[in-house]
């Protein structure tokens, strides 16, 4: 066990092997591959808010994320051109509050079905991984 500071008042704090290794592991980048996997879901979970446009998209991700995912416009802007040519996601240009032009993207009802089988989709591959990650970690 690894004892850290706590606080400004120098409480002591315990923490476990596992415990250091979730912080380890919130410090990791993650990998190219997940990070495609997860564009559409993402983008489509977004956009299930409510209508956004692009810079907002990319905030979002990254607040989400809590800073894991650091999207770029030339990362985001095929992603959202491929899911409005997959019906996913409609377009439309209008103008901002400050009178600039601006892109806003919205949810189809195409896309909110697609949304749910990703969901789906991905709530398998996360049982299947904790599943195997709490045999793991319990031996």
């Amino acid at each position: 066990m690894a004892r850290f500071v706590a606080n400004r008042c120098h409480t002591p704090l315990t923490l476990t092997y596992i415990e250091l290794r979730c912080i380890t592991l919130l410090r990791m980048d993650l990998g190219k591959d997940l990070v495609a996997a997860s564009t559409t879901p993402l983008v489509l979970g977004i956009l299930a808010e409510g209508e956004s446009y692009g810079y907002a998209i990319i905030k979002r991700v990254a607040e989400l994320s809590g800073g894991h995912l650091q999207w770029t416009d030339g990362m985001l802007y095929p992603v959202l051109h491929r899911l409005e040519r997959q019906g996913y996601v409609a377009a439309k240009w209008d103008a901002s509050e400050s009178g600039r032009r601006r892109k806003y993207y919205r949810i189809t009802e195409e896309g909110r079905a697609e949304l749910a089988a990703q969901r789906q989709q991905w709530n398998a591959v996360d049982g299947t991984l904790r599943g195997i990650w709490m045999k793991v970690c319990t031996v």
